[in-house]
Formats: structure tokens, C-alpha cells, sequence
């Protein structure tokens, strides 16, 4: 089964996908030309119109860029819930502070330097399903199990 696409979500969805991701944005503290610059918004956005995006407007949708990457926001913020399931504030902590893997920057840092493809090397640092797709392993391993098994019968 595969995940809606959130230019699918209707309009309750999209206003709560933006709330839930603007909270997660500023609990790390991020302001409203970074919001911007995270999600890659469009041009029309501007930084006044961010804090509106709290309680009044859904985020713009008609972008693929801003929608995967609000994909990988989502996926980023439930690993990093696996990781510190009960310590909210380790959550930030993780993505504020320096990490060997990224050469000693921070996974945000990371992320707002690196744009998308920061956002999938925090994710595959976070979650392995997302690294394991990634690298193909999946289907690799989905051929040779056919094939032990062709072997079988």
C-alpha cells in the first residue's frame, strides 16, 4: 500500500499537516525566512505571510519540491519520536547539536545548507527502512529470495 500524496490531503488535512509541521519547525527553532527556505516555498511566499501558516493557511501543495520535502519532515520528526519516545527535548537536542556522522554539523545545519538531499541523509541516518529503499537492498534482496525459492520448488 502506498502513502497518499499530500497535494490528495483535503482541506482539514492540509491545515493540520501545517500546523503539525510549522510546531516542528519552531521547536527548533527555526524563523520564518528558514521555514521558507526548508521547504523550499515558493516565491510568492513571503516572510510575513509564515506565521500565517499557524492557524489560518494549509501551506502551498502545487510544488513536488515542497511536498517531498514535507514528506521528509514527517518521517524525519516520527524517527526521531522511535528515538526519544519519551524526551522531547533530546528531539531538538539531536538536531541542534554536532553529529560525528555529518562531519560535526548539525543535522539541521545540514539540512538548511544541503536542502533535500540534507533531508534524506538525516532521515537515513535516522530511520534504516528509508536508507535500506534507498539503496536498492530492498529489491536486491526481494530477487534472490525468488530465486531461492524458484530453486525450491
Amino acid at each position: 500500500m502506498t502513502e497518499p500524496q499530500l497535494a490528495e490531503f483535503n482541506e482539514l488535512e492540509r491545515h493540520l499537516l501545517t500546523r503539525r509541521t510549522m510546531a516542528l519547525l519552531e521547536s527548533w527553532g527555526l524563523g520564518a525566512r528558514e521555514i521558507i527556505q526548508l521547504l523550499c516555498l515558493p516565491d510568492s511566499v513571503k516572510v510575513r505571510q509564515v506565521a500565517r501558516f499557524r492557524d489560518q493557511e494549509p501551506f502551498p501543495l502545487e510544488s513536488a519540491r515542497v511536498q517531498r520535502r514535507l514528506a521528509y519532515l514527517l518521517r524525519i520528526e516520527q524517527a526521531l519520536h522511535t528515538y526519544f519516545p519519551r524526551n522531547p527535548e533530546m528531539r531538538t537536542l539531536w538536531v541542534r547539536r554536532g553529529n560525528r556522522k555529518f562531519g560535526r554539523r548539525a543535522p539541521l545545519a545540514l539540512m538548511m545548507e544541503e536542502g533535500e538531499r540534507g533531508l534524506a541523509a538525516v532521515l537515513s541516518h535516522l530511520d534504516c527502512t528509508f536508507a535500506w529503499d534507498q539503496t536498492g537492498s530492498q529489491s536486491e534482496y526481494s530477487r534472490r529470495k525468488q530465486r531461492a525459492e524458484t530453486c525450491r520448488s
